[in-house]
């Protein structure tokens, strides 16, 4: 097998009480990491090895994006502006319902796909209808992905309600299964659209296949209040009593938390993915991080949609995550660059059932590597590497991604999708979507 020595002026590996390493390399062996060392050391037990000079730039892990609707891209700035009520129901689903289909979804996957990688992100816990067509999307781009089992209790155009759904999305899996880039997860969208006796369907689902769930939970305080109304306890109770919490959940949004609930989180182990830029675009609030991670609740990083947020951007939810949560409590201790940055790799590993193989740069994990260049003007000096990822650099200084072994990125170029070919496919569909 060929080897690589990945050689960046700071190395941030992600492991837990490591900080940045100076001129160290990472030698790439097939698709996993094979030796992490001072880079004269490793330069001298390797002569063989293909090099990558990484000057002036600080290699980390792949960022994971914990929660998107991957396809949505297709849908990015159709509907600013509007509470999330209005904007799902007089905007979103009536756009959905006309025009969601198998090669809609396909094409809206890979154009996030390529957003994602000019953006480091290497993983994606995707959420949506078609789940062939994100798997294909994904194996085609060469990128990381959770292919969702999504479920809705009301019919769409991709099934008819949902038995149908499930069916469909075992159907997926069954096709899928073994490919080395994906993963799978159940996925009832949210309490307002699932029923209990669905929500337990996917539970027995998740359990039979040993796979995650993912579902979005206390978005807004209209969902827990009529949460309230329709079955006399707050959405997190009435899932507790269907037996929904555990670690392989994955709350998307949990805005809206009591003490109880924060400690109920915490004891059973869940996963919570915070969407900053989402959450603040529809006025849903901030989900409140001081709490969460004082109860030692795994708090991490996701977009959510290019509909709603608009951008598939993880480095802008890494910084908003870190600012939001100081200038609401008044405390710049919270969120730390450190812990922004641990919420996009190291625990979005583990949340995702792949910390054995995922989220930092270490021997015998899998080889996901982003560099981000720090020596342009904007970026200068350099004091803090890691400080400097989180409150300085953006997705623009992503330079270099690789995917298990593979280069995904060079020089910012996608080296899996023809970037002109995709936006000339993408044109000829918003422009038939804008005509009809």
């Amino acid at each position: 097998m060929s080897q690589t020595l990945l050689l960046p002026r700071w190395l941030l590996t992600m492991k837990p009480g490591e900080g940045v390493l100076d001129d160290h390399a990472v030698l790439i062996d097939g698709e996993r990491i094979a030796a992490v060392g001072p880079r004269a050391e490793l330069l001298a037990q390797y002569p063989g090895a293909a090099r990558v000079e990484l000057p002036g730039q600080v290699l980390i892990p792949g960022l994971i994006n914990a929660h998107a609707h991957s396809a949505m891209t297709l849908l990015r700035g159709v509907a600013d502006d509007v509470p999330l009520m209005d904007w799902l129901q007089n905007h979103i689903w009536p756009l959905e319902k006309r025009w969601v289909s198998e090669e809609w979804v396909y094409l809206g996957s890979r154009l996030a796909a390529a957003e994602g990688l000019r953006s480091g992100t290497t993983y994606i816990n995707d959420m949506y209808f078609f789940p062939t067509a994100m798997a294909r999307a994904a194996l085609d781009s060469g990128v990381r992905a959770a292919v969702s089992m999504n479920v809705i209790d009301f019919p769409t155009g991709y099934a008819s309600g949902p038995d149908d759904y499930i069916a469909k999305g075992i159907a997926a899996y069954e096709q899928y299964k073994g490919e080395k880039l994906l993963d799978w997860t159940s996925a009832p969208h949210a309490p307002y659209t699932v029923s209990d006796e669905t929500f337990v369907k996917l539970r027995d689902l998740a359990e039979k296949l040993d796979i995650q769930m993912h579902c979005h939970i206390h978005e807004t305080a209209v969902e827990v209040e009529d949460g309230l109304k329709a079955h006399g306890v707050r959405p997190i109770e009435r899932l507790d009593r269907l037996g929904l919490f555990s670690e392989r959940m994955i709350a998307v949004h949990m805005v809206h938390l009591n003490d109880a609930e924060i400690e109920l989180m915490a004891r059973k182990g869940v996963h919570l993915v915070h969407n900053p830029n989402s959450n603040l675009k529809l006025a849903s609030g901030v989900m409140p991080l001081k709490a969460l991670e004082a109860a030692a609740v795994n708090t991490i990083l996701g977009t959510d949609g290019a509909a709603s947020n608009n951008r598939l951007d993880m480095f802008g939810e890494i910084r908003s995550a870190a600012l939001l949560a100081k200038g609401i409590t008044g405390d710049p201790t919270v969120a730390t660059a450190r812990t922004a940055l641990e919420m996009a790799t190291i625990r979005a590993a583990k949340a995702m059932g792949r910390g054995d193989d995922l989220g930092s740069l270490e021997v015998g994990k899998l080889a996901d590597c982003v560099s981000v260049s720090l020596d342009s003007p904007e970026c200068q000096p350099v004091y803090n590497p890691a400080a400097q990822l989180v409150y300085v650099a953006g997705r623009e200084h992503v330079s270099n991604v690789w995917i298990g072994g593979r280069q995904v990125l060079r020089e910012r170029q996608p080296t899996t999708i023809d970037v002109p070919a995709l936006m000339a496919e993408v044109s000829d569909l918003v422009g038939r979507m804008k005509a009809s």
